[in-house]
């Protein structure tokens, strides 16, 4: 039986401030930066959760629903999601604070894949994910269902073989994908 570690015990919160450099011409954080700052904050909660180096394997559908100023303070919060094998899914959350005027907004989102590895760079098994709060196991929960889709677009799964998004795609048992 594999090794457990509570879902909390990977929690990270990151705080930058937005400097001229961070920006675009029109004083707005640049995306390219934002993701920066999602894959050190995600790879810290991976690593806390695995104990192990950790490399980045995918980026999931990075939103960006509140453009964010020179001067916001932005706080990025991640945490393992669920762990397989060697790999585990972290959610990020991301919000921008304008602390003169008191506005705090959420910004980005985003689930990362990280894989363990060894001293080598050979994938290494990580302890499950144990949650334990309503949104912990909400995320728990459809962590296969997103990992089956990361799979199938990167062509390493046939739809037809993804049994946890059956019922989105309506695929029926044994046809090909």
């Amino acid at each position: 039986m594999r090794k457990q570690k509570k879902v909390q015990d990977s929690y990270v919160i990151m705080t930058e401030l937005v400097l001229p450099n961070d920006t675009n011409t029109l004083h707005n954080l640049m995306g390219g930066r934002m993701m920066h700052w999602m894959d050190i904050v995600s790879a810290i909660a991976a690593q806390k959760h695995s104990n192990r180096i950790v490399v980045t394997a995918s980026v999931d559908n990075v939103s960006f629903s509140e453009s964010i100023k020179l001067g916001n303070v932005v706080t990025l919060e991640a945490k393992v999601t669920r762990a397989f094998n060697s790999s585990m899914e972290v959610h990020i959350v991301v919000y921008a604070e304008d602390i003169p005027s008191g506005k705090k907004v959420k910004s980005n989102q985003a689930f990362f894949t990280f894989v363990a590895v060894d001293q080598l760079g050979n994938p290494i098994d990580v302890p499950e994910a144990l949650p334990e709060t309503e949104e912990e196991i909400r995320l728990y929960d459809g962590a296969l269902r997103r990992r089956q889709l990361r799979l199938v677009l990167a062509g390493r799964m046939k739809p037809s073989e993804a049994n946890e998004l059956r019922s989105i795609f309506d695929i029926k048992e044994g046809a090909e994908g």
